[in-house]
């Protein structure tokens, strides 16, 4: 179990305080299981505990919150937890496995009214047991190579059984959970706010007295931490706030970036001519300099490393000497042009024009978008940018109402399971967009999901992102890199590429 004594050589943590920071939209309701936002997030994930988390300082690995040891059987179809016996909710009741139970219950099978954004990662679980207070075991129909990373998210908040009997929907509406903060207030519009819980089960944790979330428009936050409102944005800065804030506070502040486990997708719409013919698909996925494009971009937006549909660095991702050779990946860009316009030569559309569709925000939709129209002019393609609020945007691709889209691939995890789910056809995934109907990547995608052994699990996802890059229904255009600027006050937050985990700052200390 961690407790709060740090390790040898670390700095001594400092008790108390209060960590300011700034969240950049609002949290819609304050139900975890209904909830798919960083907004959520950063205000909220102090209040409540999980199963399992993610080790910061070990990314990926995963170890446990509630959970003080598992196992999972030879076949992957047990999952048996053992929980601390220590742990209360905030109201002081004893947290055992009858809420976990009934957590993933109402999860995996939500009652009449209650929203589940996460039901589907749960199909597989046949019965959930509890055989004593501090053991819950979890049986599966068949195995799953993503469970214990679906354990870990941090959308899966455990609730009270005995408050979810009386109404379902009590978390949509009410704070109580058993982590190391208490709810306090939340002032819409303005900020949320959190105390220590002195009931915390992990020994000598939290080390802040409290947290103060400040909700405020993306451009108020460089404003707000040269002028010490707040210490921190946990979601991502772009690079010329980054810069800014060095220019004017370097001696204040501290830089963590890295890739994050976010992208931009291209997404032809196969049932629209000529995009139902590869070679037109890969001309255009061959005319873009990716490579160039990434010290252009990263200049001006979060666009920067290159990669397949895996994260660059991730243990499964394909490696570069493996991605040039690919179409849309080659370093002479000129050949790759050049191979573009005999494609669309032979299919007959050397005159292509077709619309772009794409959001109508700043961040990283139209810099990205702006980008990829000027790489096609440079084939012939002629191109017009449509860009569209949040809301159309997303009606038009659920309809399929669009030539060529910008979409975006961003989950809490690099699991593949996560992250290749766009890539199906609309019978296995709602998000299939590009309407293709080729079920050799449904059922690549299966095999990935079922092998439990991790050498064959990456043997399956190179092949599936390598054939998804070839067959160009979608295609990888560049991913995120994540940008932290915070006050070197703050202590022992642990930089991640996912702006969901490692958020619940029980950790977290201040040096002052």
């Amino acid at each position: 179990m961690q407790s709060g004594l740090a390790p040898a050589g670390a700095e001594a943590p400092k008790r108390g305080g209060t960590l300011a920071f700034a969240v950049v939209a609002e949290p819609p309701n304050y139900d975890c299981h209904a909830n798919t936002s960083f907004a959520f997030v950063h205000p909220v994930a102090p209040h409540y505990s999980t199963l399992l988390k993610f080790d910061g300082k070990n990314y990926p690995k995963i170890i446990g919150d509630l959970a003080k040891s598992w196992t999972v059987s030879p076949d992957g179809l047990t999952y048996t937890f053992k929980l601390h016996d220590n742990v209360k909710f905030h109201d002081g009741s004893a947290l055992t496995s009858a809420d976990v139970k009934a957590s993933y219950e109402r999860i995996a099978n939500p009652p009449a009214g209650v929203v589940s954004v996460r039901k589907a990662w749960y199909a597989d679980i046949s019965a959930i047991e509890t055989p004593d207070a501090t053991t819950v075991v979890f049986k599966l129909k068949a195995p799953n190579a993503s469970m214990l990373t679906s354990f870990a998210s941090p959308f899966d908040c455990i609730y009270s059984a005995a408050r979810l009997a009386q109404n379902p929907r009590y978390p949509e509406t009410e704070v109580m959970g058993s982590g190391a903060f208490t709810f306090v207030k939340y002032e819409k519009g303005s900020y949320w706010e959190g105390k220590r819980f002195d009931g915390y089960f992990r020994k000598g944790l939290p080390h802040l007295d409290g947290y103060k979330a400040y909700f405020v428009k993306s451009n108020a936050v460089v404003p707000g931490m040269l002028g010490g409102q707040f210490d921190a944005e946990f979601r991502s800065r772009n690079p010329s706030e980054r810069d800014q804030l060095l220019a004017k506070a370097k001696d204040q502040v501290v830089v963590k970036e890295g890739p994050w486990v976010g992208s931009l997708m291209i997404v032809f719409n196969t049932k629209r001519k000529p995009f139902d013919d590869i070679r037109v698909r890969q001309a255009l996925h061959m005319a873009i300099d990716r490579w160039g494009g990434s010290g252009n971009l990263s200049k001006i937006s979060i666009l920067k490393p290159v990669g397949g549909f895996m994260r660059p660095g991730f243990e499964m991702a394909l490696p570069e000497s493996e991605l040039v050779k690919l179409p849309g990946f080659a370093k002479d860009i000129e050949a790759s042009r050049a191979k573009a316009r005999q494609l669309l030569k032979e299919a007959g559309a050397e005159n292509l024009t077709f619309k772009l569709f794409n959001r109508n925000v700043a961040e990283p939709y139209t810099p990205g978008g702006i980008y990829v129209i000027d790489q096609w002019r440079r084939i012939g393609v002629n191109v017009q940018h449509e860009q569209l609020e949040t809301k159309l945007y997303q009606q038009g691709v659920l309809a399929g109402n669009f030539d060529v889209a910008i979409e975006f691939i961003n989950d809490f995890t690099d699991d593949p399971t996560a992250q290749f789910s766009k890539l199906l056809t609309k019978k296995a995934s709602p998000t299939g967009f590009s309407g293709h109907e080729d079920a050799k990547l449904d059922e690549m995608y299966e095999r990935q999901r079922r092998a439990l052994v991790s050498a064959e699990r990456k043997k399956i996802v190179q092949e599936m992102d390598k054939y998804a890059i070839t067959t160009a229904y979608s295609v990888p255009y560049l991913w995120y890199q994540r940008i932290i600027v915070m006050n070197k006050r703050i202590k022992n937050w642990d930089f991640s590429p996912s702006q969901y985990i490692l958020q619940d700052l029980s950790e977290v200390w201040l040096d002052q």
